[in-house]
């Protein structure tokens, strides 16, 4: 169930009331086409060391690793193919940690790599592990540089960008706001060559940006999401109770102090299992299944399990285990979820009760399609996939 928890940031200006700071930033941030920017880390690190002293405990996460090994790859730019991706991040962890270990060492400061991936916040286990291990290491005065997994994650299982990431990481440590650094000063109305582009100061909800032309990849070509990322990653912070601010690096110090730079996304809903989040918004779904009317009330409203009798069909190939959506006769996606049984399995399930299936296939098809502990239920609005 969703958690209220109290957050005493109200505005960017009483952000110095922060408890607890997640810090993104992007690799065209830091590294340069030769390797790593010391003179960026440097500035980031101080910032972040100004807002440590304030007693605010400060949690990076940062990108890097595959721009800071294409150089000493002999790589000339980003590769596109996964293992050249995977091998660039071995390479440039290493390169990007010992930067980040040697500017917080000028501050008496420790630091320590967390490498994440997709399963490590959805799982149950992992997702537990990864809580204590990043609140002991904020306990210990540590100052925790997390990054996705690069070189073991896959394209079937990832977040994909490092901005989700740090929504999902700021949720899960109960973070009072998001700072996501980029080589943009701010989100704008059109791109900010155009004229007549006007800088957002401020979002309070999804509506705000109707009429806003987001970007994609930044002009160096190094990321991996633009804006358009960040601007999901702030959607994730806001839905669950965390404010988000949009804006450079350069303006890092500016930001935390309060000023009036970049844009800020005010906190709007309550804090969410970071499962769920990945369920409802970012994994790759495989197939869907189709529900009676009955069902869907049944699964929506009254948050019950999705048992075979209110099934009308499936669509897609799909393994036990996979995330699908739930969908209603006319199409209308209700729901995702983590199914308990293949594509191949359930045609021959549907309509039936669990005590027939029981009967003549074995007691473990007594279990429901979607358990609803392992369902996210999605907004009305959604719209069919095409």
């Amino acid at each position: 169930m969703a958690e209220q928890v109290p957050n005493p940031v109200t505005g960017r200006d009483t952000l110095h009331l922060a408890r607890r700071l997640v810090i993104k930033i992007g690799s065209s941030s830091l590294t340069t086409p030769t390797g790593v920017n010391r003179e960026a880390i440097d500035s980031l690190v101080d910032t972040i060391a100004a807002v440590r002293a304030r007693g605010t405990e400060v949690i990076l996460v940062s990108s890097g690793t595959i721009a800071a090994g294409i150089h000493p790859l002999g790589l000339g730019k980003r590769p596109r193919d996964l293992a050249t991706q995977q091998a660039a991040a071995a390479v440039g962890q290493g390169k990007l940690l010992a930067e980040y270990t040697a500017s917080f060492a000028r501050h008496g400061t420790e630091v320590a790599q967390v490498l994440l991936t997709a399963e490590d916040l959805i799982r149950r286990t992992q997702y537990t592990n990864a809580h204590r291990a990043l609140n002991r290491l904020l306990a210990l005065s540590v100052v925790p540089i997390v990054n996705e997994n690069d070189t073991v994650t896959t394209a079937e299982i990832r977040f994909g960008d490092n901005d989700r990431l740090s929504a999902l990481v700021a949720n899960l440590l109960r973070a009072d706001a998001l700072l996501l650094l980029t080589d943009v000063d701010a989100l704008y109305t059109a791109p900010p060559s155009r004229p007549s582009s006007e800088r957002i100061a401020h979002v309070v909800s999804k509506a705000d940006l109707d009429t806003v032309q987001i970007g994609r990849t930044g002009p160096a070509g190094v990321g991996t999401g633009g804006m358009v990322t960040k601007v999901d990653a702030a959607g994730i912070a806001t839905g669950s109770g965390i404010h988000a601010i949009v804006t450079s690096a350069q303006n890092a110090e500016a930001a935390l102090a309060g000023e009036d730079v970049g844009t800020w996304f005010q906190a709007s809903g309550r804090r969410q299992s970071a499962r769920g989040i990945w369920l409802g918004l970012l994994a790759e779904v495989q197939g869907r299944v189709v529900l009676d009317d009955g069902a869907v009330a049944a699964v929506v409203k009254n948050r019950r399990s999705l048992l075979p009798a209110g099934i009308t069909g499936v669509e897609g190939a799909f393994e036990a285990g996979d995330p699908v959506e739930l969908a209603d006769a006319v199409g209308t996606v209700v729901a995702r979820g983590f199914v308990n049984y293949s594509s191949t399995e359930l045609p021959a399930m549907l309509g039936r009760h669990t005590v027939q299936l029981r009967e003549e296939f074995g007691p473990e098809y007594q279990r429901p399609v979607v358990h609803t502990d392992d369902c996210v239920r999605l907004p009305t609005r959604a719209r069919p996939r095409r």
